[in-house]
């Protein structure tokens, strides 16, 4: 286990700064997403304002802390960590607040934590550690590959059950590429991959609201009007952006008619406000998060390094097109956050955590060689 004092490289700032710059721009696109609702709700158009310049600080700091831990150590907790998001995820059925008929927060006084966003990367953690510790026993698919679909089946199925369609369905499909990554036979992972998608299917079909989703996102007539509002919603805002936007602070959708847009709705907030210039240069600053992440993965020390960098990457960068996809209407409605720039200190804080790893990783790895 390589010590701190023995790290080999610096971290990589491209990755720092890039994470850095998506932090402090959503400070004004926020303040200006939330704005109007603070003063409606709460009589205070700074009512969000603080608390978001507030958690960049602490992600920023915290990034920074943990970029100086030996990624190893996760790996010798990976059980402990797994075992505690899925304690978390089970608290919320017996003390979580419930919000539109899903059980997905935990309120603890001052603040409230979100335990699926916890339990995303406890998984990427697990996986990591169990593969690379694994891999002469991949072939068996009793001994080697059930205990890894067990972590994930119990992780998703609890986040299913609260329920959280989107994002359980997410972390299953980042979690077959780390099985992918981690040098699952093939065979197996087409029988994983064809009762996932089996399973997912009829679990989408179960619940009317999920129909009129998938309904509207295909465009049928038997869809309610009010089943896809807010997509409708961005996709105006997108248009009134057009290529350059209307300016910072002078979106027009943010006052009451989009539902959520300082949330998983910010990045047609980004688009009507600085145009689709905006939101190329959000997908880009993205982009290169990804490949610098794949790039810091292929040359890890070791395979626990790799798979972690990888999962980590993978997590961040889905999200985020995920969430640009479906503000664009490209993908169905769902309620995913855009890292670092949606409001929510859960996500922003456990992203920052991921980050700080993901650096640590890139120092042991020695892509930038320590000046002497």
């Amino acid at each position: 286990m390589t010590k701190e004092s023995e790290i080999p490289g610096r971290l990589d700032w491209l990755i720092l700064l890039i994470m850095t710059a998506l932090l402090m721009f959503s400070v004004p696109i926020v303040y200006s997403a939330s704005s109007t609702i603070g003063f409606t709700k709460y009589g205070s158009s700074e009512k969000f304002l603080m608390s978001q310049v507030l958690r960049v600080f602490v992600a920023l700091a915290i990034t920074i802390l943990i970029s100086r831990i030996d990624y190893h150590r996760y790996k010798s907790m990976n059980k402990k960590i797994l075992y505690s998001g899925i304690s978390l995820l089970l608290l919320v059925f017996v003390m979580g607040s419930k919000m539109k008929g899903a059980s997905r927060w935990l309120n603890l006084g001052a603040f409230s934590f979100q335990p699926s966003e916890f339990a995303k990367f406890a998984l990427v953690i697990f996986l990591a550690a169990w593969l690379s510790d694994n891999q002469d026993r991949l072939n068996n698919f009793k001994e080697g590959i059930v205990p890894a679909l067990l972590s994930i089946g119990i992780v998703c199925g609890l986040i299913f059950l609260q329920p959280n369609f989107s994002t359980a369905t997410i972390i299953g499909c980042i979690s077959i590429m780390i099985l992918y990554a981690g040098n699952i036979p093939t065979r197996f992972l087409g029988f994983i991959g064809l009762f996932s998608g089996i399973g997912i299917a009829i679990y989408g079909i179960s619940a009317p609201y999920r129909v009129k989703r998938l309904l509207s996102y295909i465009g049928s007539d038997s869809a309610t009007k009010d089943s896809n509002h807010q997509l409708k919603q961005a996709i105006l805002a997108f248009g009134n952006g057009g290529f350059l936007g209307v300016g910072a602070g002078q979106s027009h959708m943010r006052d009451l008619f989009l539902p959520e847009s300082y949330g998983d709705f910010i990045s047609a907030i980004i688009g009507e406000e600085y145009g689709f210039i905006g939101i190329l240069l959000i997908m880009a600053l993205f982009i290169i998060f990804t490949l610098r992440g794949l790039r810091i993965a292929k040359h890890a020390p070791d395979k626990f390094g790799s798979l972690l960098a990888f999962g980590i990457t993978i997590t961040i960068s889905i999200y985020a097109f995920v969430n640009i996809g479906v503000n664009c209407g490209i993908l169905p409605t769902t309620g995913l956050p855009l890292p670092f720039l949606s409001y929510g200190g859960t996500a922003v804080i456990l992203s920052a955590i991921a980050v700080g790893i993901l650096l640590n990783i890139s120092s042991q790895a020695g892509l930038f060689p320590a000046k002497k």
